[in-house]
This record gives C-alpha cells, sequence and structure tokens, in this order.
C-alpha cells in the first residue's frame, strides 16, 4: 500500500460552507452553528452538523453509526460517522481513530484483538475495485490520524436477507439455500485474496456482510480488527466463515433454548458436542434437526464442533470441501 501522507487542509469560509450544505441538504437544513474540524484525535467532539475537513473536502456530519452485533442495535459507535461529502453530495461513513483491545478465546485458543486503522487503510488499498468488499480511501487529518472515508452501501445484511426466505426450513433449504451457499462460497473466495496476500478481515461475523440495494451484490465491511497467534494466523476469520456457514444453512441460530420453547423432542438428542464451539447454545450438527441436510455440509459445520480436534488451516481447505458439498444440493 501506498504510504498515507498528511494532506493539507483546505481552507473554506463559513459562508462557502453554508452554500455548499444548502446546495446538497437544502437551504432549510443549514444549521445556524457549527464547528469546523480538522483535527479529529477527540472523536467525542465531532458532532453533528460539524463540518470536518478532511484533505480537500469538507464533510457534514450526520449521526453515528450504531453497532448491530448480537443485536445491540441502539449501541452507538461514536468514531463511526455518517457524513455528507460536501463536493458531490454522497454518504460516506467516516472511522475515526479509536484503539481498543481484547482477547477472544476459540476451542482453548487465546487471540489478541485489537483495532488498528492503519490495517484497514491497507486492505481498502489492497481491494480496491473488488466487487466483495466496501469502498473507500484513507488519509491523515491534521493530527496525522488515519482516517478512513468509506462508501456508504445501502442495503440490509445478508444474514437478515435469509431470514425472509422460504415457507420454513425445508422450502428455504431446497428452494432459496443452494444460491446463497454459491454466495457465501464467493465471500470465502473474497477472504481466501485477503489471505493469499498475507492479510485478514479480523472480525468475520454475519453483520459485516452487506448486501447491496440494486445490485444485489453483497460485500465485506469493517476491516479494522487485527488479531496475533502465532499457531495459525488465519485461524479467527476461519472460525468467523464457520459460524456464518452455520447461521446460513440454519435459516437462522438454532439454539438449545429454542428448541425447548418449542417443546423438541430433538433437545434430549443433542449433547455438548453438537454445539458451537464458541457459542455452546448454537446446535452446529444440523443434520440432527434437519435430515435433509447433506452429509457432505453437515462434516464442514463440525469443524466448528465442540467434538471437534481438526480445524481448517485455511480457506484453500474450506473451499474444497465447499465445493464437494455444492454438488449434493439442488441447483436453484
Amino acid at each position: 500500500m501506498q504510504e498515507i501522507t498528511q494532506t493539507d487542509q483546505k481552507q473554506f469560509s463559513r459562508e462557502e460552507l453554508r452554500e455548499r450544505i444548502a446546495h446538497w441538504m437544502g437551504p432549510e437544513r443549514v444549521p445556524k452553528k457549527f464547528s469546523i474540524i480538522t483535527d479529529t484525535t477527540d472523536f467525542y467532539r465531532v458532532d453533528y452538523d460539524d463540518v470536518v475537513i478532511l484533505g480537500e473536502i469538507p464533510y457534514l456530519i450526520r449521526n453515528n453509526e450504531r453497532e448491530g452485533r448480537f443485536g445491540i442495535d441502539d449501541q452507538q459507535k461514536y468514531w463511526v460517522k455518517r457524513a455528507r461529502d460536501l463536493s458531490d453530495g454522497s454518504v460516506k461513513i467516516i472511522k475515526l481513530v479509536f484503539h481498543e483491545r481484547f482477547q477472544s478465546k476459540v476451542g482453548g485458543i487465546t487471540f489478541d484483538c485489537f483495532r488498528s486503522p492503519q490495517k484497514e487503510a491497507r486492505i481498502l488499498d489492497l481491494t480496491k475495485g473488488h466487487p466483495r468488499f466496501m469502498q473507500g480511501f484513507a488519509l491523515k487529518d491534521s493530527s496525522n490520524n488515519v482516517i478512513r472515508i468509506i462508501d456508504y452501501i445501502r442495503g440490509k445484511t445478508l444474514a437478515d436477507a435469509v431470514l425472509k426466505y422460504g415457507q420454513d426450513h425445508e422450502d428455504y433449504f431446497y428452494n432459496y439455500f443452494p444460491s446463497i451457499f454459491d454466495e457465501y462460497m464467493e465471500l470465502v473466495e473474497a477472504i481466501r485474496f485477503l489471505h493469499e496476500h498475507d492479510d485478514k478481515h479480523g472480525d468475520i461475523r454475519r453483520d459485516h456482510i452487506i448486501r447491496e440495494e440494486g445490485t444485489g451484490n453483497s460485500r465485506w465491511i469493517d476491516f479494522d480488527f487485527d488479531y496475533l497467534h502465532k499457531e495459525n494466523v488465519f485461524g479467527y476469520d476461519l472460525f468467523g466463515l464457520g459460524n456464518i456457514l452455520t447461521y446460513l444453512t440454519g435459516r437462522g441460530d438454532v439454539t438449545s433454548q429454542l428448541l425447548q420453547q418449542a417443546s423438541s423432542p430433538l433437545i434430549s438428542h443433542l449433547t455438548e458436542h453438537d454445539m458451537n464451539i464458541i457459542f455452546n447454545n448454537r446446535v452446529v450438527n444440523l443434520k440432527k434437526v434437519y435430515p435433509y441436510v447433506p452429509a457432505e455440509l453437515n462434516n464442514i459445520l463440525l469443524h466448528f464442533s465442540m467434538a471437534a480436534n481438526v480445524f481448517y488451516d485455511n480457506t484453500g481447505q474450506l473451499l474444497n470441501d465447499l465445493n464437494e458439498a455444492r454438488v449434493k444440493l439442488n441447483k436453484p
């Protein structure tokens, strides 16, 4: 990736900014007062109706983006802003610098995870023009913070989309899932592209795939998490891919709680070995729940179960098994 250099911040008068806001938002939307910001170090100070100058472009800040993880849709991400580009009126996502560290454990393996704006900037450069990744660029503000400017993707997550397919699971599995499976394989191919360039997504989960309105194309978003692990540098990504495949196969999470609520007789036949290695209440041995799931597909899911003693080392291994499983699925 080319080095991210600090660009000179173009000077804009308040009157010029008001004219631009009126042009793109309408005269009634011009704020009476607004701050002009070039240093975003304190991202809490970057607020609604402020104008952030990055390079030669002014951006009108709108709302904070929200965290969708585990259904917590009201958790604001104060370092991620939705904005209007006042040079062309387009909607952008502006990601400011936020440092965070935590540990995640998968099957007894501990991963040290952290946010890296530089990593996300590098991947944006690497995947420029790739149809399976969000698009954008990085630059530095007046205090050398690495800011990422992302094209807004209008659409829903792939996870939300699949819940609306089919009258029931069997209808979904035979009539919709094969095409969903093909889409998933293309997304895995995209992750293999990263891995082949010695990089990784870092935070693979189902709400980080957005299906774009109009094109129907699903894209990976949010690359700023990184992790360290000496034994398998791509292991954390692979577990994320397994969790997504389980969700897509099940047309949602099949949990022990849901089976109990439905008074399903299946609950007495499940053991801890049938459960997800990370989320111990989620069933991955889905053939016990849906007998028509092909063994070839179910065997892939079992790589992510509590009973697994063999894991995927790379996306190539996963894709080989996915190709074998695809033959057993009905053509859409």
